[in-house]
């Protein structure tokens, strides 16, 4: 017998929310602020503790490995092992809680992923050695993976869809945020030992009490889980009939711009870092500077966010993308194309931060792009695939930089991005109000 909803057809891509119309924010109803409240609130707590390791990732793992120095080259094997580890845990939990969440609801699942990524960066307090703290990191990531297609669908199914652009700049503006206030973290804990910081990151542990109370699942869920006779729909769906051309061009366009990203956002710092004209800087004058430097990238993602939705809205999903890739490669290309001091990188690596809200359009554009039953799996696993690649790539470009100058391997990196500039174009389009999805390329052609 068939499983309802397992075979999936262009007609099924676009479910159907039963969302009311909605014009005013104050017209939103009581369940629609309290899930919009919930993802935001994970999003921020996911680029805090997502973060304070990428900031204080050289001085620490340098503790631990008991070397004199964070330029020593076994820091940067090690550090780059960790955040690889990290990545592929992040990869591994999207698609482990994208499934949960599409088995037992949102709000449960929204539940377990934030208990585990703040407890396990807690826990990473008591490393002692490189590897306690990989694990750590691992374990910490898996919940940090999966609370990003978790929420994402949480609001994709409650809030208006036409909104969806400007939802999508403000979610990832929890994220930017949660990145300043690991920023904040490192920059006043700078006189204490590293790990301090990480005991920051327990604090997103009571919001789940909040949630479990006060969050509902949402309705679409409910009835398609409900017209199903028995599991529904797995991720080998991904890869069945129409929908294998979504899975696979998603696939691409995630993994080559979030290795691009994460390439940027792990060895920059240390690139910054170790600028033969701060050698003769103070530890912890340094630092700050790094932390003001992390602060400066993601203060211009948040105005990045707003233009990417703008963009959206006027040109569609698709053109926006692309039109923010291209703006990522050419600002990337400006920082690392020629040896900079740190003051002109400042302003350069800004620039980049600013392109990175890309990312926000993929928070709402991904999930509609699968069947409700498919779509925290659908939209975990592909972005997901794409962490995978960026851990891979994270451990290659700094392996193939020169030890303390990572300029040639961020400049390498970045020229991922016009790739994704292409690709994005072939995949489908949502429809102004997000109800209907208009496909390009082979999907085409199967009609």
């Amino acid at each position: 017998m068939n499983r309802p909803n397992s075979a999936v057809t262009p007609s099924q891509l676009p479910a159907t929310s039963g969302v009311p119309v909605v014009e005013r924010l104050r017209d939103l109803s009581s369940q629609q602020w309290k899930s919009g409240i919930a993802a935001w609130l994970g999003w921020l707590f996911d680029g805090l503790d997502m973060h304070l390791y990428t900031i204080i990732a050289a001085p620490f793992v340098a503790q631990l490995l008991q070397v004199a120095s964070p330029a020593d080259p076994l820091v940067k094997e090690k550090s780059s092992w960790i955040q690889a580890a990290f990545l592929i845990g992040w990869a591994l939990g999207g698609g482990f809680f994208g499934r949960i969440g599409d088995r037992l609801g949102r709000s449960r699942t929204l539940s377990l992923t934030i208990l585990t990524y703040a407890l396990f960066t807690g826990l990473s307090f008591l490393a002692q050695t490189w590897w306690q703290l990989l694990i750590f990191r691992f374990v910490a990531a898996l919940g940090i993976g999966g609370e990003w297609a978790v929420g994402a669908s949480l609001l994709s199914e409650t809030w208006p869809k036409r909104w969806r652009p400007w939802i999508a700049a403000v979610l990832q503006t929890g994220v930017n945020i949660g990145v300043l206030l690991a920023c904040a973290t490192t920059y006043w804990l700078a006189a204490y030992p590293q790990r301090y910081v990480f005991l920051v990151g327990i604090l997103p542990a009571l919001m789940v009490f909040w949630i479990r109370r006060s969050v509902p699942e949402t309705e679409e869920w409910h009835t398609a889980k409900m017209s199903v006779e028995d599991r529904g729909p797995g991720v080998a769906d991904l890869f069945r009939g129409r929908i294998r051309w979504v899975t696979l061009l998603t696939i691409l366009v995630c993994a080559t711009s979030l290795t691009a990203w994460w390439a940027f956002m792990f060895w920059n710092q240390q690139h910054l870092r170790n600028l033969p004209e701060l050698s003769s800087w103070p530890v912890r004058q340094r630092e700050q500077l790094i932390s003001r430097s992390f602060f400066m990238v993601i203060s211009s993602s948040i105005l990045g966010n707003f233009l990417a939705a703008g963009l959206a809205r006027v040109l569609g999903y698709r053109r926006a993308i692309s039109l923010m890739c291209l703006g990522f490669f050419l600002a990337t290309f400006g920082a690392y194309s020629v040896p900079r001091d740190h003051a002109s990188l400042l302003v350069w690596t800004s620039a980049i931060g600013f392109f990175s809200g890309v990312f926000g359009l993929f928070t709402m554009y991904l999930p509609p792009l699968f069947p409700t039953l498919l779509r925290t799996t659908g939209a975990g696993f592909c972005y997901n695939i794409g962490r995978v690649a960026a851990a891979f790539g994270t451990v290659f470009f700094g392996l193939f930089s020169q030890v303390g100058d990572f300029r040639i391997a961020l400049l390498s990196a970045g020229f991922l991005f016009l790739p994704a500039a292409l690709v994005v174009l072939l995949m489908p389009e949502l429809s102004a109000d997000g109800t209907a999805v208009r496909s390009a390329g082979p999907i085409q052609s199967n009609r």
